[in-house]
């Protein structure tokens, strides 16, 4: 399985942690970064050029934040085989191919643990992820094409990465390994059902059985 060769990213990240370094190595590689409303106005406060994903997909976030990144031309282009008849079939509808997912998602188990006893439900059910959770899996479900990213801890090995294979191209642009996406897929599927796990607990714990 070969290196992917990295030339557009979606980055949407709850943890801004890292992400400046990260993104200014994406743009001087040359690649495209769409990203959501917060993750877009901190890479352009840091002079990171970024598409905002509303007008990536021509379609404005709603119902406060809740629908963001569920659109055809996001996950389409994340899941697409990159095989000449899947590229083909994307590109026909106007959906471009996604080879980066830079995902972590909205805090719900620090916000349950802090409200504690007095935990308002409703205030808890925004925090749960329901984007972000499809963009990782989405990526993971096509990690022979995608590399998909859930934590700031993985950004340096992946910088590393992208910036030694850089190097070796004349475009200058940098690629993944298929060791590292395997990887990194299987640690993003065990953060999702980490994720999954917590949210089922609180209302189980919440809404006991009578």
């Amino acid at each position: 399985m070969n290196t992917i060769w990295i030339g557009r990213a979606i980055l949407s990240v709850s943890d801004k942690q890292g992400l400046l370094p990260l993104g200014a190595l994406l743009a001087k590689l040359n690649v495209e970064i769409i990203a959501t409303g917060g993750t877009a106005r901190e890479l352009w406060a840091g002079g990171v050029s970024a598409i905002e994903v509303s007008a990536y997909t021509g379609f404005p976030e709603i119902l406060k934040g809740r629908v963001k990144t569920l659109h055809p031309k996001v996950a389409g282009g994340i899941l697409v085989p990159q095989t000449g008849s899947g590229v083909q079939e994307v590109l026909a509808h106007g959906i471009g191919v996604i080879d980066l997912v830079v995902v972590n998602l909205y805090p719900f188990e620090e916000t349950v643990r802090e409200q504690g006893a007095n935990v308002n439900v409703d205030a808890a059910m925004e925090e749960m992820d329901i984007g972000g959770v499809t963009l990782i899996r989405a990526a993971a479900k096509n990690h022979r094409y995608v590399t998909v990213v859930t934590d700031p801890s993985q950004y340096p090995a992946l910088m590393a990465e992208l910036t030694v294979t850089a190097a070796s191209r004349s475009s200058g642009r940098g690629g993944v390994s298929w060791e590292t996406r395997k990887l990194l897929a299987a640690a993003a599927l065990r953060h999702t059902a980490r994720y999954t796990e917590v949210e089922a607990a609180f209302l189980e714990r919440v809404y006991p059985p009578k």
